[in-house]
């Protein structure tokens, strides 16, 4: 019996050793038949995105780092089983399958890469993190995928984000990002959107990318009370197709970021709908540290202490200007409006010193006046010194000079003048 105790305890102790260095199963996968055609894994990128340099999130995650927030992704759902999310992410829901799916799955890595911007955590070897790693996820599955086949953007079900959005809310998500946008202003979505309001939910929406094809409001950015993120690029610019209008409250990176992509690795991806997780982002971190403002404090926040962007503050293409989660967080702003400049008013007029004044002013100007009188009558007189005796051997008449000596002809060198003596072959020639 004991040596049947021995061999299973090894035996034992050999399953531990084996389950420790095997991948674990993924515990979000796409359930069966759920993704059409799902994009495959993409490489780790190791290197740190410029979107993070721009941010400084080092320098603000010592201050904060968004624990306690729950912000929802209205999106194509997140993958939970990637590295930087895993233990992040909420198991959320399915809108977009019939039944009680979660919505911790993804298809097509748009919900992951949003996701991921707002709260990817740090991983050995990878610079890429989430603007607030230790908030959390709630992702709510709306779409399956952004496009179709023929590169057509895929409409997504008004209803079905009506449905979402009030999900998220009475699910506790105090920050919402909605990573879309369109023309149409949709009943449905309205009330939603205020009903998300009404429970102290800040609503941040992508402004949209069709610029190039005239813009135009775009939808649920332009609600009031929304915060529309517009997109730059590295060089601070505006990103090309990033709208144009009064719904651009905010810009932030969305040119050529990097994200986390379904299946592992990461990707680059451009658009407004990745510069909106960026202040999803911020407002988690503004929400955890200061938990006692509303939703409409933390907007105020973000926009009082955006950095200064090229259109100027207010203006149509960047908003308030670019994203600061540092001064976002960090920065005291008073509740009142600045102080009112009191009037000015104009001293009494003292008759007395603009009388003494006067009399100063002329007694300058007589005494510059005597000054140059003086200096002329001494130059007339140094003159007459000098003319006078002259003029008085000459009897004051005119006097021929004396004729200049003639100049010496002047006497022209040959054609050639030899300095030194001819070479012998010329002097046998002479």
């Amino acid at each position: 019996m004991r040596g049947m105790s021995r061999r299973s305890t090894a035996l034992a102790l050999a399953a531990v050793a084996f389950l420790a260095l095997a991948p674990l199963p993924a515990a979000a996968a796409p359930p069966a038949g759920a993704c059409r055609d799902p994009e495959p894994g993409r490489p780790v990128v190791p290197q740190v995105p410029w979107a993070q340099q721009l941010l400084d999130l080092d320098r603000v995650h010592a201050h904060s780092t968004g624990a306690g927030v729950a912000v929802a992704v209205v999106d194509s759902g997140v993958d939970a089983d990637h590295p930087q999310l895993a233990g992040r992410v909420l198991p959320g829901r399915d809108f977009f399958l019939a039944g009680t799916l979660p919505g911790n799955f993804d298809c097509e890595s748009h919900g992951t890469a949003v996701a991921s911007i707002i709260a990817a955590g740090p991983a050995e070897g990878v610079a890429f993190r989430g603007v607030a790693p230790d908030a959390r996820v709630l992702p709510v599955r709306v779409s399956d995928r952004e496009f179709t086949d023929g590169g057509d953007p895929i409409p997504i079900d008004v209803d079905v984000v009506s449905r979402g959005i009030r999900y998220a809310v009475d699910e506790g998500a105090r920050v919402l990002n909605l990573s879309l946008s369109g023309y149409g202003d949709y009943p449905a979505i309205r009330d939603a959107v205020g009903y998300a309001q009404s429970r102290d939910v800040l609503v941040i929406a992508a402004v949209g990318n069709r610029q190039q094809d005239g813009g135009g409001p775009s939808f649920p950015a332009a609600y009031d009370g929304v915060l529309g993120v517009g997109s730059v690029d590295i060089s601070g610019a505006r990103s090309r197709g990033s709208q144009v209008g009064p719904y651009v409250d905010v810009v932030a990176p969305g040119e050529g970021v990097l994200a986390a992509a379904r299946a592992g690795g990461h990707a680059y991806w451009t658009g407004t709908s990745f510069a909106a997780p960026f202040v999803a982002g911020t407002a988690a971190l503004v929400r955890s540290a200061w938990p006692q403002l509303t939703a409409p404090q933390v907007a105020a926040r973000i926009t009082a202490t955006a950095s200064p962007a090229r259109g100027g503050r207010g203006s149509a293409e960047y908003g308030a200007g670019v994203v600061d989660p540092y001064r976002a967080v960090t920065e005291r702003l008073a509740a009142e409006g600045p102080l009112a400049m009191p009037p000015v008013t104009d001293p009494p007029v003292d008759e007395a010193a603009l009388r003494e004044q006067a009399w100063w002013q002329r007694a300058g100007s007589s005494a510059v006046i005597g000054v140059g009188v003086v200096a002329l009558a001494i130059v007339v007189a140094a003159v007459w010194a000098l003319v006078a005796p002259r003029g008085r051997r000459s009897r004051w008449l005119a006097a021929r000079r004396t004729a200049l000596p003639a100049a010496p002809a002047r006497v022209e060198p040959p054609d050639e003048v030899f300095l030194f003596p001819p070479p012998p072959v010329e002097r046998v020639r002479h």
